[in-house]
């Protein structure tokens, strides 16, 4: 379901031009969002999601699935792979407990029909789930983690230290899309574009990447709305020097509180 606008906002983004770095899967809520308020949502997709290496390894787990006593979904694209493949194969299993690593990853589970038996209050990160109770005694406990290619170990070893027996299962793999950087850089440096919105890390990484050095400079002034205090740590980390907001978790929803309160302040 998508988010409501808030009201009153449609005066702040009236004429701003946004761009939106989401996977092209992923983009079209925001931006149907920032579109009602008033704003040209412009799509620069910094992540294109791609299948797993091996997917045979995947369909093995999912067959296995009722094996495992928790089930956690590290992103919203491992909820988008998975469940599908998982019903496709027939009834969701009473087993696993499901595990969110955030508020992004758990709404996507509720618009998959799921909901997440696991999930932090607050924050978006593996640190805040390791909090959670139900994580602290898993003595004889299996858990499959379902992420992209590569990331953190630190989830894993965690759960492995508490005493559970952790599988990863590659839903997807992460690459840069093939993308003309040419008409954002023009725009950059023209100063024709209010904010940039970025969710993650690597998407602030593969942003810098993509566009090329005629359109640095101009990309590191520009003002950011950030989906995690780590992201916008990151930025300062790249040199970003412009205003930088950062938005209470990475859903829709806040994203676009936090590019308000940008664009009013």
């Amino acid at each position: 379901m998508e988010p409501e606008v808030p009201e009153n906002s449609a005066a702040a983004l009236t004429g701003c031009h946004l761009v939106v770095t989401r996977p092209a899967a992923q983009a079209g809520p925001f931006c149907a969002m920032l579109a009602a308020a008033g704003a040209r949502a412009i799509r620069f997709p910094v992540i294109e999601i791609q299948g797993p290496n091996d997917p045979g390894r995947l369909a093995a787990v999912l067959d296995a699935l009722s094996d495992f006593d928790i089930a956690v979904f590290v992103s919203a694209n491992a909820v988008q792979r998975v469940v599908p493949a998982v019903l496709a194969r027939g009834p969701w299993p009473a087993r696993p407990r499901i595990a969110a690593i955030g508020a992004r990853t758990a709404l996507e589970l509720q618009e998959h029909g799921r909901a997440a038996d696991i999930v932090p209050e607050s924050r978006f990160d593996s640190e805040a789930l390791l909090q959670e109770p139900a994580l602290q005694d898993l003595a004889e406990s299996k858990v499959v983690i379902f992420r992209g290619d590569g990331g953190r170990e630190h989830l894993a070893e965690t759960l492995r230290d508490r005493g559970a027996e952790v599988t990863y299962a590659e839903a997807y793999r992460r690459a840069i899309p093939a993308l003309d950087p040419e008409p954002l850089e023009a725009q950059l440096k023209a100063g024709a574009i209010d904010a940039i919105t970025v969710t993650s890390g690597e998407s602030l990484r593969n942003l810098v990447a993509m566009v090329g050095p005629q359109g640095r400079s101009a990309l590191l002034r520009t003002p950011l709305v950030v989906g995690a205090a780590r992201v916008a740590e990151l930025a300062g980390d790249l040199c970003f020097h412009g205003t930088i907001t950062t938005a209470d978790d990475p859903t829709d929803a806040a994203m676009f509180r936090a590019v308000v309160a940008l664009l009013e302040g």
